[in-house]
């Protein structure tokens, strides 16, 4: 079951360090996200027990450290965030999102091709 969990930019970033390697401790994570972030230890505290109570992370605390996982999968947000964003800005229409970054001029030639390839793929998989 797909679970429909918004995260926050700063969430990105974390369940993306996360997703990477886990489990983590916060140590952990304010050294992975430091150069990038410079968030301190409270910074990724306070967001990581928010994103507990979303149900995006879980903690054991059982060892020394409190250890961090990613409960959300990265293919679920990433589903979320696509339809949201697709309903948001072109009302679900893919078809609208393709032809506005066909209108600017923004697809390069590989991204034509992936498109094609994506589409014959997937018209296999429905006419099965």
């Amino acid at each position: 079951m797909k679970q429909s969990i918004s995260l926050s930019d700063g969430e990105w970033k974390l369940m993306n360090s996360l997703w990477e390697k886990a489990p983590r401790t916060i140590a952990q994570l304010v050294s992975a996200l430091k150069e990038d972030t410079g968030w301190t230890k409270g910074t990724i505290f306070m967001m990581l027990s928010r994103m507990v109570s979303k149900g995006a992370v879980r903690f054991d605390s059982s060892g020394r450290s409190k250890l961090f996982y990613p409960v959300l999968k990265k293919e679920d947000a990433a589903f979320y965030e696509t339809e949201n964003f697709l309903s948001k800005v072109y009302g679900g229409s893919v078809g609208m999102m393709v032809a506005s970054m066909a209108g600017q001029k923004t697809l390069t030639q590989e991204d034509i091709n992936e498109l094609y390839a994506i589409l014959r793929e997937t018209e296999k998989e429905t006419d099965k």
